[in-house]
């Protein structure tokens, strides 16, 4: 039994969205990555590096900079670092079996745009086992739901690099054994509260993204009759490590959701809960 599951149940429960409620598009990167012969994890290397201020991944999530060309060329320049990759191969060459030490290779020619759409097109598809738990959640009427998530505004009319227009909703398995097959295809429609930081121009790891977060969840469950919500009152759940850090910082009890591991973490909110979230035989039902 956790530490967690000694506290009295959340009065709010706060979802990241790629990687928890949908699939992740890390899975995209890692994909990405061995198809290329890429060391894994250099591109989320690459990417968290930023920096802060300028990092194209960074403006583009804080709704600084439209998705154009000019980005696109922007976030493969972040990708092609030689700074960050020379550090990064020597670091993991040496961890490796290989004996390391070597001369470092030329930094990986890396399509950003290829890249970026993948990880797109990857995060429409609903978790398996997060998103009917909460579903599960929300028709129970016992939480205020809300979802702070680091996101990208898409102009009208954006395209992917085939020529395609791109279509950002979920995409539903539309088997007749899918109870989920006839729901909305906005993800938003599932939460109460949903704070996306291209649109409100701060994102995760942010303490000001968090205190947004709570308070509008606390304007919601009084709204519902559950009372206010305080930080701690809060559960989070999200795949990336320095976003839990500062939201326990801040305050918010935390889940981690490794990739790959969403069921582990639904056992986790069944925890804390109270609630039947997984079916009987714990298969996903989508």
């Amino acid at each position: 039994m956790s530490s967690l599951s000694k506290l009295p149940p959340p009065k709010a429960i706060l979802f990241d969205i790629g990687g928890v409620c949908v699939i992740s598009p890390f899975q995209a990167i890692l994909d990405y990555e061995r198809a290329h012969n890429i060391p894994t994890g250099y591109i989320n290397h690459a990417i968290q590096l930023g920096p802060h201020d300028t990092g194209a991944w960074q403006l583009i999530e804080r709704g600084d900079v439209v998705l154009n060309d000019a980005w696109f060329a922007s976030f493969k320049a972040q990708l092609s670092n030689p700074d960050h990759w020379s550090r990064y191969y020597l670091r993991s060459s040496s961890s490796s079996s290989s004996t390391g030490g070597g001369s470092v290779p030329p930094v990986p020619d890396i399509d950003a745009k290829k890249l970026f759409w993948n990880m797109m097109r990857t995060s429409r598809a609903p978790d398996p086992f997060m998103y009917p738990a909460l579903k599960k959640l929300g028709a129970s009427g016992r939480f205020a739901l809300g979802a702070l998530s680091n996101t990208v505004a898409y102009p009208d009319g954006i395209v992917d690099e085939e020529g395609n227009l791109f279509e950002k909703g979920l995409v539903h398995d539309q088997d007749e054994g899918n109870p989920h097959r006839g729901d909305s295809r906005d993800i938003k429609d599932c939460f109460d509260v949903f704070v996306s930081s291209a649109h409100v121009g701060v994102r995760k790891p942010d303490p000001k993204a968090y205190e947004l977060a709570v308070r509008e969840l606390d304007r919601v469950a009084r709204g519902k009759g559950l009372g206010g919500v305080t930080a701690e009152e809060v559960l989070f759940l999200d795949d990336i490590g320095i976003n839990l850090k500062w939201a326990k910082k801040s305050g918010l009890r935390t889940i981690k959701v490794n990739l790959g591991e969403t069921k582990d973490a639904v056992r986790q909110l069944e925890e804390q809960t109270g609630l039947q979230l997984l079916p009987d035989n714990g298969r996903a039902k989508l």
